[in-house]
């Protein structure tokens, strides 16, 4: 069974997909790991971000980057939607997320194109989303802590920053798939919204079935 889970930032569908992956012992992979990767690499390499060449150059990185904390900084998020838009990046990495995809028993994958482009044929698809100020009260609280200086305005101005960039690029744009559930997190905690999630798995699932 493969679940394709799409959404934008700070949606809650990372926390929904791990939930998920556990719940049916399936394997997970954040996909949005990967363009992080390929950010880290790329600022490692001390190349530039505007140029598809250089952004290219850094989609070869060793699996063990996946693990570098530095991946989960919001410097290398904001990095990561700017790279991303590059068409060459994206076809680099397709492979790397078709082949987890692939595995005997399947997997839950999530990211911004997973039901649209990488796995347009999994068994169960959602699309995760939120209202942008939800989104970012969200990641503010999840980041001030260690970053006193970042105020509510500037990451929900990077929130829409991102929506933007996500949903207008023209090689594989954020949007939901015509066959995927929609679950908006915005009023709901974090076992409302699992719970939520695993009754449209079900639903789907039968669906699928028969």
């Amino acid at each position: 069974m493969i679940i394709a889970i799409d959404g934008p930032a700070a949606s809650g569908k990372g926390t929904v997909a791990r939930a998920l992956a556990r719940h049916y012992a399936l394997p997970y992979l954040d996909t949005g790991l990967l363009y992080r990767a390929v950010a880290v690499s790329l600022l490692d390499n001390q190349g530039d971000s505007s140029r598809e060449s250089d952004a290219l150059s850094a989609c070869d990185f060793a699996d063990s980057l996946l693990s570098d904390s530095r991946l989960r900084s919001e410097q290398t998020g904001k990095l990561a939607s700017e790279i991303s838009v590059f068409p060459k990046v994206r076809q680099a990495l397709i492979k790397r997320q078709r082949d987890f995809a692939a595995q005997t028993g399947g997997a839950v994958l999530d990211g911004r194109d997973i039901g649209t482009v990488i796995v347009p044929d999994a068994d169960v698809k959602l699309f995760i989303t939120a209202s942008p100020e939800i989104r970012a009260k969200r990641r503010y609280d999840e980041l001030v802590k260690n970053n006193p200086d970042l105020t509510y305005d500037i990451i929900l101005e990077d929130i829409k920053s991102r929506d933007l960039r996500d949903s207008s690029r023209k090689e594989a744009p954020l949007k939901q798939a015509e066959d995927a559930d929609l679950l908006d997190s915005s009023l709901l905690g974090i076992d409302m919204a699992i719970e939520r999630a695993v009754a449209l798995v079900e639903k789907q699932l039968k669906t699928v079935q028969g």
